[in-house]
């Protein structure tokens, strides 16, 4: 889903930029509140964080402009919610621009929004909503995984057809759609089997932590 350098018209770098600085500023303010609270949740902060990179930098190109591949961003906002996983991708990108020519700088932005502020909020919101239902933190993360994954290339599909709306927006989106699914939907499924695996690591090593966190289904804590 990164977009690469140089692909987006100067005026959409500037749009994605600004909102995406916002909500990167909130995360950190609330990184520093989680950290002064519960120092020891620095290891899942990494953890996550590096979750993310190795995931995200396992790409196959595509035509699009953009390329697929797993998201890794449904484990950080299960555990600390959106914002902050909006610095983790923050910090991934930003060495996968400069350091592997993966994604760019003029898009720094908008691949911020699309695998930092979008997907982990809907990885997020599924993931509150099912433990919140008493269903078990290993379905709903795998769900959580799931659906940030596909609705980071929603997203970064809707930032394609914004920026390159021929012949129309809606005919445009739909070509963007069509060509991530082909690869995103099985990588989607994989992704959320292996967050599977590391979040029940998690679970059976640091079941006080998550549980201060708020990470549990009620029936779990």
């Amino acid at each position: 889903m990164h977009i690469m350098e140089g692909y987006l018209p100067l005026t959409w770098c500037i749009v994605w930029f600004v909102i995406s600085f916002i909500i990167v500023a909130f995360g950190i303010y609330q990184i520093k509140k989680i950290v002064d609270e519960t120092p020891e949740s620095k290891a899942l902060l990494a953890v996550s964080g590096a979750f993310m990179f190795i995931l995200s930098s396992l790409k196959l190109p595509s035509v699009t402009g953009s390329c697929s591949h797993p998201c890794g961003n449904g484990l950080g906002a299960a555990l600390f919610g959106p914002a902050v996983t909006a610095v983790l991708a923050t910090i991934v990108l930003l060495f996968q621009a400069i350091l592997l020519a993966h994604g760019g700088l003029t898009t720094l932005g908008a691949n911020i929004f699309s695998m930092g502020i979008v997907g982990p909020f809907v990885a997020w919101i599924a993931y509150k909503g099912l433990t919140k239902a008493n269903i078990s933190s290993t379905i709903a993360i795998f769900f959580a995984a799931f659906l940030g994954d596909l609705l980071t290339y929603v997203a970064t599909s809707f930032q394609l057809a914004f920026a390159f709306p021929a012949p129309t927006f809606s005919a445009a989106l739909g070509k963007f759609l069509v060509i991530f699914a082909v690869t995103q939907v099985p990588l989607a499924i994989g992704e959320a089997i292996l967050t599977v695996i590391i979040w029940d690591r998690l679970k059976a090593y640091k079941p006080k932590l998550l549980n201060k966190l708020g990470a549990l289904a009620p029936n779990e804590a």
